[in-house]
């Protein structure tokens, strides 16, 4: 299939923008029909049409698997609606101090690296919504971990920044081979601008040769 390179509102930090699993793909209100037609046939899903608290960042503010989708607490009852019968998944809040769910924590369908300033409460909450077991750490000293992470059911493509013994971590937790790569010409947090499930993946439109190489072998696509 191969890993294809677009753009969102002429921005490649697609993953600013769009969530996915293996049955959808969360992209902004507003966004042109057909763009969400292609970002939906790239990765075989269905495109849902949302926002959460009525902005476009999808990617910070949502943390899925293909067991349920946990948002940041300032989502509006009627914008979980559209996203549970999109996904056929129970949405839930984070009960959490912090907004920014999708940059704290990274799932796959086997397990969770969770940022160490989440709350315990949350933490546990996290488990029931995603249906998995939860591992806290930091990555290069980086508490961001789901902008550091992208996983899938087939792989998970891991910060530049982050060791050896870190990537071998991830792996464990995530039941999957973790490797580097950067994306967009450099930039070391793949999340913001890569989408992928265990279908396929898409990149910003800046990511270069070597980047498509590495996070092709990473995500298995």
């Amino acid at each position: 299939m191969g890993l294809h390179l677009v753009d969102l509102y002429r921005s490649p930090n697609i993953g600013i923008f769009l969530k996915a699993n293996d049955k959808a793909i969360l992209v902004p209100k507003g966004t042109a029909v057909s763009k969400a037609e292609k970002l939906a046939t790239d990765l075989n899903v269905a495109a849902c049409h949302t926002s959460v608290g009525g902005t476009r960042l999808l990617g910070p503010l949502i943390a899925m698997n293909n067991k349920g989708v946990l948002a940041s607490r300032m989502i509006e009852d009627y914008e979980m609606e559209e996203i549970s019968s999109a996904t056929g998944l129970k949405v839930a809040r984070l009960e959490s101090r912090f907004t920014a769910v999708g940059n704290l924590v990274a799932a796959n369908d086997y397990g969770a690296i969770v940022s160490p300033v989440l709350e315990p409460h949350a933490i546990k909450q996290i488990e029931a919504a995603l249906g998995i077991e939860t591992h806290t750490m930091s990555i290069a000293d980086y508490i961001q971990v789901g902008a550091m992470i992208v996983a899938t059911n087939s792989g998970a493509a891991v910060s530049p920044r982050a060791g050896e013994e870190e990537a071998e971590e991830i792996g464990k937790v995530l039941k999957v081979e973790a490797s580097a790569s950067s994306v967009n010409g450099g930039i070391p947090y793949p999340a913001s601008g890569v989408v992928a499930n265990s279908n396929n993946a898409i990149a910003g439109y800046v990511t270069t040769g070597p980047e498509l190489i590495f996070l092709t072998r990473a995500l298995r696509v």
